[in-house]
């Protein structure tokens, strides 16, 4: 087992981590993990100089208007996460993102029906309309993803993936 596996917490109770769900998110200086993504994103907002950052577990591109819940869709959630950041106290310019999933877990849909490049395309369109700068990405492919995020760790940011496979953006 490699040493970034050990590190990633075996449950979301270990150590205090906040598991962020379908549609949800979080913000603080406290460890975080999302499970389970298969075509959906993991957008991680981090801040260098406050050490705090935000989660949220993105499912679907657009919310098509729809304003409860706007952690499930990317067009509401990457502003969303903003806000958040900049009540925490961050400056703009010291937060970057970071994305994971997006995976195409049936490769039978295409196009329009391939719900995970389309999580991809619409997280980075949100981000490029906020000015947020996308530092690092571990997107697409046909396997799911888990994360696990410290904000006090540097920002450290490890991907365990369903093959078993682990590496840190």
């Amino acid at each position: 087992m490699s040493d970034i596996s050990r590190t990633f917490p075996s449950t979301y109770q270990d150590k205090g981590v906040i598991n962020i769900g379908i549609g949800e998110y979080h913000a603080g200086d406290f460890p975080m993990t999302s499970i389970g993504l298969g075509s959906c994103i993991a957008l991680i907002l981090h801040d260098r100089s406050l050490h705090v950052g935000a989660v949220v577990h993105i499912m679907l591109p657009g919310s098509n208007g729809k304003t409860e819940r706007p952690g499930k869709f990317a067009d509401t959630a990457v502003p969303t996460l903003f806000d958040e950041m900049m009540a925490l106290g961050s400056n703009k310019r010291s937060i970057v993102a970071r994305i994971a999933g997006g995976a195409s877990m049936f490769s039978q849909f295409k196009g329009n029906l391939d719900i995970g490049n389309r999580n991809i395309i619409a997280t980075k369109e949100a981000l490029e309309l906020c000015h947020i700068r996308l530092e690092a990405e571990d997107v697409g492919g046909t396997v799911g993803r888990s994360i696990y995020y410290n904000p006090l760790d540097n920002g450290q940011i490890i991907i365990r993936k369903a093959d078993g496979t682990c590496l840190e953006i």
